[in-house]
């Protein structure tokens, strides 16, 4: 989302002894989260880990999965032709 390689950043947080070190995306630099005042509420991460796992059981499970469905982009139907009128009547096309 932040529009920088993942698989780098994580390389990186790998090399750093510190657990507190992580990635500030906004001011795209290393920083310690605590001191920059970076933290997540453990409920909204326990609750995303908890929400990717499902989804991801879900995908895993899954025999089919349509992941885009083609559009049928015929032709429209013709126009139906004129009713014709019955002789006598005016105002008829």
């Amino acid at each position: 989302n932040a529009g920088v390689d993942g698989p780098v950043i994580v390389g990186k947080l790998k090399e750093e002894k510190s657990a507190t070190i992580g990635y500030d995306a906004q001011n795209d630099k290393f920083v310690d989260m605590f001191k920059a005042g970076i933290i997540d509420p453990t409920k909204v991460v326990r609750t995303s880990l908890q929400n990717a796992g499902s989804v991801a059981g879900v995908l895993i499970t899954t025999e089919a999965l349509i992941a885009d469905a083609p559009e049928d982009k015929s032709a429209a139907a013709p126009a139906m032709p004129d009713m014709g009128g019955m002789g006598g009547m005016g105002g008829m096309m």
